[in-house]
């Protein structure tokens, strides 16, 4: 399938959404990969995530790059030649980037049953907003999730706790934003958070103020 979505932010931002569909075969033929990256994709045990993976560079060819201008710091964050900010997600069949001269990060997550059963692992303060009996529960952990996720790319250090650093500011899912605060060591970061459903997903995306 083409792009799936493209959303300009602001001026400087966008973000870029993709519905795999295509075969492994189809989306190789499609892409080029510098050498380290055509070793990743090999290593790959999964068919799912070697499309996810090729699907990125797929959007990143949307963006007029490719995947010989992204590189991966000592930490395993993807960064852009020039001076733009990146940020990359996947989830299943979907796969999205973030490009901005703010910093950004991004994250996509399935909307699952399953995540009622980890809330405890990531969430904390939030408990004080969440009612377990709406039907909105599911959407609305998923969107802490996505907005924790967010956060650690761009920050991206070592230590930190989804439960225990990062706490996010009650919301309503219509209204799609809300606050969240990173506290960890003598780090204090503040961000904005925004998010969207797309089919069965939750796309989540963060500035760092």
């Amino acid at each position: 399938m083409p792009l799936y979505k493209t959303k300009h932010i602001n001026s400087t931002t966008q973000i870029l959404v993709w519905k795999v569909t295509e075969s492994y075969a189809e989306l190789l033929e499609q892409v080029v990969l510098n050498g380290s990256n055509r070793i990743r994709l090999d290593g790959m045990k999964s068919e799912m995530h070697q499309r996810a993976f090729l699907s990125v560079r797929k959007l990143l060819q949307e963006t007029g790059h490719t995947d010989l201008d992204l590189y991966y710091d000592e930490f395993g964050k993807p960064h852009l030649q020039g001076e733009k900010h990146i940020s990359i997600t996947h989830s299943h069949n979907f796969s999205a980037i973030i490009i901005s001269d703010e910093t950004v990060g991004i994250d996509i997550e399935l909307q699952r049953d399953k995540i009622i059963r980890i809330a405890d692992k990531f969430c904390d303060s939030e408990f004080q907003f969440l009612d377990v009996d709406s039907d909105e529960y599911i959407r609305k952990l998923t969107v802490i999730w996505g907005a924790k996720e967010a956060i650690f790319k761009i920050r991206n250090e070592k230590g930190i706790s989804f439960k225990d650093h990062i706490s996010v500011e009650e919301f309503l899912v219509n209204v799609k934003q809300t606050d969240a605060k990173l506290q960890f060591n003598n780090l204090v970061k503040d961000f904005n958070i925004h998010f969207e459903e797309i089919e069965d997903f939750t796309l989540v995306y963060a500035f760092e103020n």
